[in-house]
């Protein structure tokens, strides 16, 4: 992913709220996730949810990165990830990892936009930024995720008891869609007799609180083996120096007991009047 690339898909994020990414991923990693999230329905007795937005035919598995060491690459991807920062910043947070399989017989989600709950005016700067991982080949016909281009610049969240014209995000498998949280947009309704499967890897702003708790949901004895930007994304970080410290910690010293350095803002500060001379 080059600089140029990265600005290419900003650009099209910019003017339609959405940009896709195609051969992003290796189809035998999209093959292996498949098969682990089989094992995984299977061992946990996963099954649909009983509402109209999760879906009644679609099955979710929450919370990937406590089920091993195939999930840990996904946030970070390197042809993903520059473009997430792009709309986002680098201090950026994992807001949920998750898997959508969409069933036969799915009927179309609810439109909506994943910023829909957080009380700002419209439109706004880019609060939240999701991707789909085409784990299978998405098509109109078996729930290709649907699209309204150019909804993020609308003064007002879509209606999700009204019918909204979209488009289909048709991709081949391995591919990645990557949206603003403010685009209208919704999984489709699956007609044909196989699954549909996804993995909505989904990110937020650092200063806005997670979808998924992840310092709660994912023990530290797990954050422990991960690599330092892993351990950043999932909000072992603080934002600017200062959101989200633990006693005026960062929480990477506090909890995980890394012993490397890292700065807050105050070490800053404290800096910048020891090298001037000044006193409190």
């Amino acid at each position: 992913m080059t600089t140029a690339d990265v600005t290419t898909h900003l650009d099209e994020i910019r003017e339609q709220g959405f940009t896709s990414l195609h051969d992003a991923v290796d189809p035998a990693l999209c093959r292996q996730i498949a098969q682990d999230l089989d094992r995984l329905a299977r061992e946990f007795d996963i099954t649909p949810a009983t509402n109209l937005f999760e879906g009644r035919h679609t099955t979710r598995i929450y919370n990937l990165l406590v089920h091993g060491s195939l999930y840990e690459g996904i946030p970070v991807h390197p042809s993903v990830l520059p473009i997430v920062e792009g709309v986002l910043d680098p201090g950026l947070l994992i807001s949920s990892l998750s898997s959508i399989s969409i069933g036969p017989g799915e009927t179309a989600q609810p439109i909506h936009a994943d910023d829909q709950l957080i009380p700002l005016p419209r439109p706004h700067v880019p609060i939240i930024c999701n991707t789909m991982w085409a784990i299978t080949e998405f098509t109109e016909e078996n729930g290709a995720t649907r699209l309204v281009p150019g909804s993020h610049l609308r003064d007002q969240a879509p209606n999700p008891l009204e019918h909204h014209e979209t488009i289909a995000a048709e991709m081949p498998q391995g591919s990645v869609l990557i949206w603003v949280g403010s685009l209208w947009h919704g999984g489709g309704a699956n007609t044909t007799d196989r699954r549909r499967v996804g993995i909505a890897m989904n990110y937020c702003a650092g200063y806005i609180r997670q979808q998924e708790n992840q310092q709660l949901g994912i023990p530290p004895r797990i954050v422990a083996g991960f690599t330092r930007r892993l351990q950043e994304l999932v909000g072992y970080s603080v934002y600017n120096g200062l959101v989200g410290h633990i006693d005026k910690q960062h929480p990477a010293a506090a909890i995980l007991r890394r012993s490397d350095h890292l700065s807050m803002v105050w070490d800053l500060l404290t800096s910048v009047t020891e090298s001037s001379g000044e006193e409190r």
